[in-house]
Protein backbone atom coordinates (compact mmCIF):
# COMPACT_ATOMS: atom_id res chain seq x y z
CA UNK A 1 0.00 0.00 0.00
CA UNK A 2 1.33 3.46 -0.89
CA UNK A 3 1.13 6.27 1.64
CA UNK A 4 0.64 9.87 0.65
CA UNK A 5 2.99 12.39 2.22
CA UNK A 6 3.02 16.14 1.93
CA UNK A 7 6.48 17.70 2.04
CA UNK A 8 7.94 21.09 1.22
CA UNK A 9 10.72 21.26 -1.38
CA UNK A 10 13.53 22.06 1.07
CA UNK A 11 12.45 19.35 3.47
CA UNK A 12 12.19 16.87 0.61
CA UNK A 13 15.77 17.63 -0.45
CA UNK A 14 16.98 17.20 3.13
CA UNK A 15 15.16 13.89 3.52
CA UNK A 16 16.55 12.61 0.24
CA UNK A 17 20.07 13.65 1.27
CA UNK A 18 19.71 11.95 4.64
CA UNK A 19 18.29 8.79 3.12
CA UNK A 20 21.19 8.60 0.67
CA UNK A 21 18.99 8.11 -2.34
CA UNK A 22 16.95 10.07 -4.76
CA UNK A 23 15.19 7.30 -6.62
CA UNK A 24 11.65 6.39 -5.72
CA UNK A 25 11.05 2.85 -4.56
CA UNK A 26 7.75 1.05 -4.05
CA UNK A 27 7.79 1.91 -0.35
CA UNK A 28 8.84 5.54 -0.92
CA UNK A 29 6.36 8.29 -0.13
CA UNK A 30 4.29 10.00 -2.78
CA UNK A 31 4.91 13.75 -2.61
CA UNK A 32 1.81 15.95 -2.67
CA UNK A 33 1.74 19.69 -1.83
CA UNK A 34 3.09 21.19 1.41
CA UNK A 35 4.22 19.60 4.66
CA UNK A 36 1.57 17.97 6.83
CA UNK A 37 3.31 14.84 8.08
CA UNK A 38 6.85 13.60 8.25
CA UNK A 39 6.54 9.96 9.17
CA UNK A 40 3.96 7.43 10.16
CA UNK A 41 3.38 7.10 13.86
CA UNK A 42 5.83 4.66 15.36
CA UNK A 43 4.40 1.54 16.86
CA UNK A 44 4.02 1.98 20.60
CA UNK A 45 6.75 0.47 22.75
CA UNK A 46 5.78 -2.77 24.44
CA UNK A 47 7.05 -4.96 27.24
CA UNK A 48 8.41 -8.44 26.43
CA UNK A 49 4.90 -9.75 27.09
CA UNK A 50 3.39 -7.35 24.54
CA UNK A 51 1.87 -4.87 27.00
CA UNK A 52 2.11 -1.22 25.86
CA UNK A 53 4.52 1.06 27.69
CA UNK A 54 3.14 4.53 28.43
CA UNK A 55 5.16 7.41 26.98
CA UNK A 56 5.79 9.84 29.87
CA UNK A 57 6.13 12.75 27.39
CA UNK A 58 2.53 12.32 26.19
CA UNK A 59 -0.17 13.85 28.38
CA UNK A 60 -2.83 11.29 29.06
CA UNK A 61 -6.50 12.03 28.69
CA UNK A 62 -8.26 11.40 31.99
CA UNK A 63 -10.69 8.48 31.98
CA UNK A 64 -12.48 9.69 35.11
CA UNK A 65 -13.42 13.30 35.75
CA UNK A 66 -11.51 14.28 38.92
CA UNK A 67 -13.89 17.22 39.40
CA UNK A 68 -17.14 15.32 38.73
CA UNK A 69 -18.65 16.27 42.08
CA UNK A 70 -17.61 19.94 41.92
CA UNK A 71 -19.28 23.03 40.49
CA UNK A 72 -17.48 24.38 37.43
CA UNK A 73 -19.17 27.79 37.18
CA UNK A 74 -19.24 30.05 40.24
CA UNK A 75 -21.79 32.51 38.85
CA UNK A 76 -22.95 34.44 35.80
CA UNK A 77 -23.80 38.11 35.60
CA UNK A 78 -25.54 40.08 32.82
CA UNK A 79 -24.14 43.57 32.18
CA UNK A 80 -24.64 46.27 29.59
CA UNK A 81 -21.59 47.44 27.63
CA UNK A 82 -21.04 50.04 24.92
CA UNK A 83 -21.58 47.38 22.23
CA UNK A 84 -24.57 45.68 23.87
CA UNK A 85 -25.58 43.16 26.49
CA UNK A 86 -22.86 40.85 27.85
CA UNK A 87 -22.88 37.76 30.06
CA UNK A 88 -19.91 37.49 32.40
CA UNK A 89 -19.17 33.86 33.26
CA UNK A 90 -17.04 33.26 36.36
CA UNK A 91 -15.51 29.78 36.46
CA UNK A 92 -14.56 28.11 39.73
CA UNK A 93 -11.04 26.80 40.36
CA UNK A 94 -12.32 23.36 39.37
CA UNK A 95 -13.71 24.89 36.17
CA UNK A 96 -10.30 26.32 35.36
CA UNK A 97 -8.50 23.04 35.98
CA UNK A 98 -10.85 20.31 34.71
CA UNK A 99 -9.67 18.76 31.43
CA UNK A 100 -12.05 15.82 31.23
CA UNK A 101 -13.12 15.48 27.57
CA UNK A 102 -16.87 16.11 27.96
CA UNK A 103 -16.79 18.54 30.86
CA UNK A 104 -17.27 21.63 28.67
CA UNK A 105 -20.86 20.58 28.02
CA UNK A 106 -21.47 20.06 31.74
CA UNK A 107 -20.08 23.54 32.41
CA UNK A 108 -22.30 25.01 29.66
CA UNK A 109 -25.35 23.42 31.29
CA UNK A 110 -24.38 25.13 34.56
CA UNK A 111 -24.30 28.47 32.69
CA UNK A 112 -27.74 27.82 31.16
CA UNK A 113 -29.26 26.86 34.51
CA UNK A 114 -27.93 30.10 36.01
CA UNK A 115 -28.78 32.27 32.95
CA UNK A 116 -31.42 30.63 30.71
CA UNK A 117 -31.30 33.57 28.26
CA UNK A 118 -27.78 32.48 27.31
CA UNK A 119 -29.03 29.29 25.65
CA UNK A 120 -28.39 30.21 22.00
CA UNK A 121 -26.04 28.56 19.47
CA UNK A 122 -23.75 31.59 19.22
CA UNK A 123 -23.44 31.97 22.98
CA UNK A 124 -22.70 28.25 23.35
CA UNK A 125 -19.98 28.46 20.69
CA UNK A 126 -18.42 31.45 22.45
CA UNK A 127 -18.51 29.59 25.77
CA UNK A 128 -16.98 26.38 24.41
CA UNK A 129 -14.31 28.47 22.66
CA UNK A 130 -13.47 30.11 25.98
CA UNK A 131 -13.59 26.74 27.73
CA UNK A 132 -11.26 25.04 25.25
CA UNK A 133 -8.90 27.90 24.36
CA UNK A 134 -9.17 31.04 26.49
CA UNK A 135 -8.54 29.13 29.71
CA UNK A 136 -5.19 28.07 28.21
CA UNK A 137 -4.25 31.54 26.98
CA UNK A 138 -5.50 33.52 29.99
CA UNK A 139 -5.99 30.99 32.80
CA UNK A 140 -6.52 33.66 35.45
CA UNK A 141 -8.93 35.93 33.57
CA UNK A 142 -11.66 36.65 36.15
CA UNK A 143 -14.60 36.17 33.77
CA UNK A 144 -15.32 35.02 30.26
CA UNK A 145 -17.48 37.45 28.34
CA UNK A 146 -20.23 36.13 26.07
CA UNK A 147 -22.26 38.50 23.92
CA UNK A 148 -25.67 37.59 22.47
CA UNK A 149 -25.32 40.24 19.74
CA UNK A 150 -22.38 38.39 18.15
CA UNK A 151 -23.30 36.41 15.02
CA UNK A 152 -23.75 32.65 15.33
CA UNK A 153 -21.11 31.57 12.81
CA UNK A 154 -20.43 28.04 14.07
CA UNK A 155 -17.78 26.79 16.44
CA UNK A 156 -14.79 26.74 14.08
CA UNK A 157 -15.43 30.28 12.83
CA UNK A 158 -15.85 31.38 16.47
CA UNK A 159 -12.45 29.89 17.30
CA UNK A 160 -10.94 31.53 14.20
CA UNK A 161 -12.28 34.87 15.51
CA UNK A 162 -10.56 34.26 18.88
CA UNK A 163 -13.96 33.57 20.48
CA UNK A 164 -15.29 36.99 19.36
CA UNK A 165 -17.04 36.64 15.99
CA UNK A 166 -18.27 39.91 14.56
CA UNK A 167 -15.43 42.03 15.92
CA UNK A 168 -13.21 42.52 18.94
CA UNK A 169 -14.51 43.04 22.43
CA UNK A 170 -14.77 46.69 23.52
Amino acid sequence: MRRRWKLSGGLLALMLALSGCGAAEESSPVIVGSLTALAPAAAPATTPTGQPIADPKVASVPTVDPFADQTLIDRTEWTDAVDGRRLLVYPTDAGRQDTFPTVGERAWQEVVVDSPDADTPGMRDQFICHWEWARLVQPDKPSWNLEPWRPAVGYQATVNALCNPGGPER
